[in-house]
């Protein structure tokens, strides 16, 4: 969730468009980009916090059998 957010006409973002994209980053607020004061787009800061690998393919493979249970195939390595 963003600190802030606030609304802003398409005229004028245009002509602020750089500094409100700084305003954006530095103080973690968001912009709604408005155009006949009907909501166009919202300018929003992008969360950097890094993903961790670890753990994300948790509850993605289902185990269907024992897994430590021998098979009865033979290997072709084991030729």
């Amino acid at each position: 969730m963003h600190k802030s957010t606030f609304s802003i006409q398409a005229g004028e973002f245009k002509a602020k468009c750089l500094q409100l994209m700084d305003d954006v980053d530095k103080k973690h607020i968001s912009i709604t980009i408005t155009k006949h004061g009907k909501p166009v787009a919202q300018l929003v800061p992008i969360d950097s916090t890094p993903v961790s690998a670890f753990g994300c393919l948790k509850d993605t493979v289902a185990i269907q059998s024992d897994i430590l249970k021998p098979i009865d195939a033979e290997w072709e390595a084991n030729k």
